[in-house]
């Protein structure tokens, strides 16, 4: 740990420089099992809107909004979701600084470490903010006014992280023991105008900074227990801010392994449409490890700020329970649900009428293809249903019945022997791929909007109540030249008729041939 004394850092916010730019690295990584059967692998609980009308990925960068000289957001994402991701960013108007793709995921070490050079290729200075994509702060005003402490604190050379003040002893999360003696008391840092970066908060909000004693792997409830009651351990909140150049430095002299892939990785990156991909060889030779695991439980440069921010995970059914208003008997009850003599319970309907009667501390939860039933007591063991699911050679820890595509999406309505039926929306001005099936032939009516099919070598515009034959080994192609949304109906015929039966010869999204 750091030897710094408290006069270090005692100098005044004030005088250190606030035009530094400030980046948020937002990782929108991770799959959401325990949010099962709501949150999947194609399209995992930050993509949801579990806590308001917008996804938390939405919510996690328009709670940014008003902090000074705050650039464009980077986003490190996986290849899978890249047009999600991409499509929530255009629905709030966020042009993104960088959109960079992993070829997989090893975990959030080297996520920091490519945005980090990214960052750095620009500024020197740059500061980084790095957020998951999938977290509740209920308290903007105290988030932001952490945000300006840790930012003065992270011009001195400090990485800094935030340790959320425990309410109960919960087992679901790490925790930060500090050290006994704070480094010192620290005021928001001032904007470029002299002004608070936050009016309300006043000196008698100011926070605290603390070097960091360990960093503690989940606990068992008893461990737990003395570590709320002890007063000097904090939840880790997997939230950071720091100098790109300074989390580099560190990389470099506690894991130079990972930093000399990530280099590798960044250096062989390419464009691909509005995304930066990352080289495939020198990311996948790249150890998988956590920043707290790779650098923060290593360095001596690690500080925390104890916030109390209404912040919450949502990593559980529980924790989702928790957040939401209840009413008189305790329940959460979202869609079409009816109860009697019900208490304490997590009751969500997707598609179907759903009714409890005279049960307790559930969690109900209904999809068009899956129906989960568990005591909350055990939300987290939820993942454990997903690991069956994988083991059997089930898809329904993959997808749901409708599946987003970069033109619109798709969903299954029937599947028999040697037939399937999908319902299909096709986004205006939206186009497909012009590709072959081997083992399917397919009929398409349109249930509204307009169609222009190219079949062959000739082109046909379908409309309302019409319909149109793709026979099996045709190469065809789906436009929809309209205003609005073009709904149709899809009917397929043949033996084999999983998704991989696609050859494409021209995607103006670059997808592979054969891929989603």
């Amino acid at each position: 740990m750091t030897t710094s004394s408290s006069s270090s850092l005692s100098q005044s916010n004030t005088s250190l420089s606030a035009t530094a730019p400030l980046s948020a690295v937002i990782l929108t990584g991770g799959t959401g099992s325990r949010l099962w059967p709501l949150s999947r692998a194609a399209l995992p609980k930050q993509m949801l809107p579990l806590t308001s009308e917008r996804s938390m990925l939405q919510e996690t960068i328009l709670r940014l909004q008003g902090l000074p000289n705050l650039s464009a957001p980077i986003l490190v994402s996986n290849h899978d979701h890249r047009f999600l991701v991409a499509e929530q960013l255009r629905e709030i108007n966020i042009a993104p600084q960088c959109l960079m793709l992993e070829p997989i995921g090893r975990n959030t070490a080297p996520a920091v470490a490519v945005a980090a050079l990214n960052l750095l290729a620009g500024s020197p200075d740059a500061l980084m903010l790095v957020l998951p994509a999938d977290h509740v702060i209920a308290d903007v005003e105290a988030f932001h006014a952490a945000i300006a402490v840790a930012r003065g604190v992270a011009q001195q050379g400090h990485l800094v992280t935030f340790g959320i003040v425990p309410q109960i002893p919960e087992t679901g999360y790490g925790y930060i023991q500090r050290k006994a003696t704070p480094l010192q008391e620290s005021a928001p840092q001032s904007t470029s105008n002299g002004a608070s970066s936050n009016s309300a908060v006043s000196d008698s909000a100011a926070h605290w900074v603390y070097e960091v004693a360990r960093f503690v792997e989940k606990p068992n409830l008893a461990a737990a227990q003395e570590y709320v009651a002890a007063g000097d351990y904090l939840w880790n909140s997997g939230m950071f801010l720091f100098r790109a150049q300074d989390y580099l430095q560190e990389l470099e002299r506690v894991a130079p392994e990972i930093l000399a892939a990530c280099r590798a990785a960044y250096e062989g990156a390419y464009q691909d449409l509005d995304f930066l991909r990352l080289d495939e060889s020198a990311f996948f030779s790249c150890p998988s490890q956590s920043i707290d695991y790779a650098v923060m439980e290593k360095t001596d440069k690690a500080v925390v700020v104890p916030v109390e921010i209404g912040w919450n995970d949502v990593g559980s059914w529980a924790a989702l329970w928790d957040f939401h208003d209840k009413d008189e008997q305790g329940n959460v009850a979202r869609g079409e649900v009816l109860t009697h003599n019900t208490r304490n319970c997590y009751l969500s309907s997707e598609r179907r009428l759903l009714a409890a009667v005279g049960v307790e501390d559930l969690i109900v939860v209904e999809t068009a293809d899956a129906v989960l039933v568990a005591h909350k007591d055990a939300a987290q063991d939820v993942k454990k249903i997903v690991e069956q699911l994988q083991q059997s050679g089930r898809c329904e820890h993959e997808t749901h019945r409708k599946v987003y595509r970069p033109w619109g999406s798709y969903e299954g309505v029937d599947r028999g022997e040697r037939f399937q039926v999908k319902r299909i929306i096709v986004n205006s001005g939206a186009t497909l791929s012009m590709q072959m099936h081997h083992h399917r032939a397919e009929h398409w009516v349109v249930v509204s909007g307009t169609a222009l099919v190219t079949l062959g070598q000739e082109e046909k515009l379908v409309t309302e109540n019409e319909s149109i034959y793709i026979p099996l080994g045709t190469f065809h192609r789906l436009h929809n030249p309209g205003r609005i949304p073009l709904h149709l109906i899809e009917v397929q015929s043949g033996p084999y008729l999983d998704e991989d039966d696609i050859l494409r010869t021209d995607d103006v999204y670059n997808r592979q041939p054969k891929s989603a």
